[in-house]
């Protein structure tokens, strides 16, 4: 059966064959895009076309001219925003540098105004004790006037007197001042000179003397005595009740 079969296709009892002339691959594919490219640019007609007769590319135009007008109102919008922004800033900056020296202004001002109270307070401390000078009616010689005395916060006693001469034209005057503090420790009485002795004193019309003594623990100083000493002759005397 296989040599029959094989014999009809060698020989001229084989089937019919029909010769066909065949283009080339590339012809063909040139073919076949050129056909493509047709149909495609028959869709787009198409679609455009229709878009046209639909009226949809009419309202895009329009809708698109309308979002290009809001967009520019936009722009401007913001370029106004950000003008009234830098504005404000420089307005903001301005005002703080006016704050700013107003406050170093009002800082300086607080400061004298401290150094005129504080230079007012020595200016009456001084005054109030210099009018201890003016000689009472029908006294001279040597006295005592404007003893003072003031607790300080470290436990010390502040005090201060000013020694006098009231004759006109006094002679030089040389002496002691001798500073003795009274007062009770526990109950019980107690009596304090200055560590360091008697201060010598000079003057001709008048001296300021002060000085700082540390009160011991439980005492409390109840008056203070001043004496002006020449030799063993007391020449005035004064005592503060504390």
């Amino acid at each position: 059966m296989r040599l029959r079969l094989l014999l009809r296709r060698l020989t001229v009892s084989a089937p019919r064959m029909a010769v066909r002339s065949a283009l080339p691959w590339p012809l063909r594919w040139a073919l076949w895009a050129v056909v493509a490219g047709f149909c495609s640019a028959m869709g787009l007609w198409a679609f455009e076309f229709g878009k046209d007769i639909a009226g949809l590319d009419s309202a895009s135009k329009a809708q698109l001219q309308r979002l290009r007008i809001e967009n520019a109102d936009l722009a401007a919008q913001l370029e106004h925003t950000k003008l009234a922004l830098t504005a404000a800033q420089s307005v903001a900056n301005t005002a703080d540098t006016v704050l700013t020296t107003e406050k170093v202004a009002q800082q300086k001002l607080l400061d004298a105004n401290r150094l005129l109270e504080s230079e007012n307070l020595r200016l009456k401390s001084d005054l109030g004790f210099f009018e201890q000078l003016i000689p009472a009616s029908g006294v001279a010689g040597l006295s005592l006037r404007g003893l003072q005395a003031q607790h300080l916060t470290s436990g010390e006693l502040k005090w201060q007197v000013l020694v006098i001469q009231a004759n006109k034209n006094p002679v030089e005057f040389k002496g002691r001042l001798e500073i003795t503090f009274n007062g009770v420790d526990n109950g019980k009485p107690w009596t304090s000179d200055m560590p360091n002795g008697p201060i010598p004193v000079t003057l001709t019309q008048y001296g300021r003397m002060e000085g700082v003594f540390r009160v011991p623990p439980n005492v409390v100083v109840k008056n203070i005595t001043a004496k002006v000493m020449e030799g063993a002759a007391m020449r005035a005397t004064h005592t503060l009740k504390l």
